[in-house]
């Protein structure tokens, strides 16, 4: 039987005048292999956000970092280290939580935290408290394992983002 493997995420994309933090899991193994956060064309994230600023949508990544940072967006996962079998977050165990307290201490102009599925939101919670000064949501996931709601739905959701400007 096949071990978990030890996953290890990306560094964080962030700018010095990032506002909302987008939080994360870990990454798939297909954004891992490629060293991009969600890689694998079937995960809604990029398509979401995309619709949500409404921008025509791009499947280059330097595109999809720019629209980040354009609208003061940080991406990041709760977890550093973890052994996964397969990509479903309920197959996680032995995690690590990543320095997110350094991260905000660093970046002071974040005022929202957006979990990008309930997972993520658990993981936090399991690990680090909900600061004062801060506002926090749970999105539905953009992953294709989520399928209860139809990508207008999700969108629907998602535009909470946007309404933080």
């Amino acid at each position: 039987m096949k071990q978990p493997e030890l996953i290890k995420t990306l560094a964080p994309i962030v700018a010095a005048d990032s506002q909302i933090l987008i939080l994360g899991t870990v990454p798939g193994p297909l954004a891992l292999a490629k060293g991009e956060y969600f890689a694998h064309p079937r995960n809604q994230f990029w398509r979401l956000l995309f619709a949500v600023y409404e921008h025509g949508f791009s499947e280059e990544y330097e595109e999809r970092k720019k629209l980040l940072k354009t609208y003061k967006i940080a991406l990041w996962e709760v977890l550093e280290t973890c052994e996964r079998k397969g990509s479903a977050d309920q197959n996680i165990k032995n995690e690590t939580p990543n320095n997110l307290l350094f991260l905000l201490k660093t970046h002071p102009e974040i005022k929202f935290i957006f979990f990008d599925s309930k997972a993520a939101a658990k993981f936090y919670d399991r690990y680090f408290p909900r600061w004062e000064g801060i506002l926090y949501e749970t999105l539905p996931s953009p992953s294709p394992a989520y399928a209860s709601l139809s990508f207008e739905e999700k969108l629907e959701k998602w535009r909470a983002i946007k309404m933080r400007h």
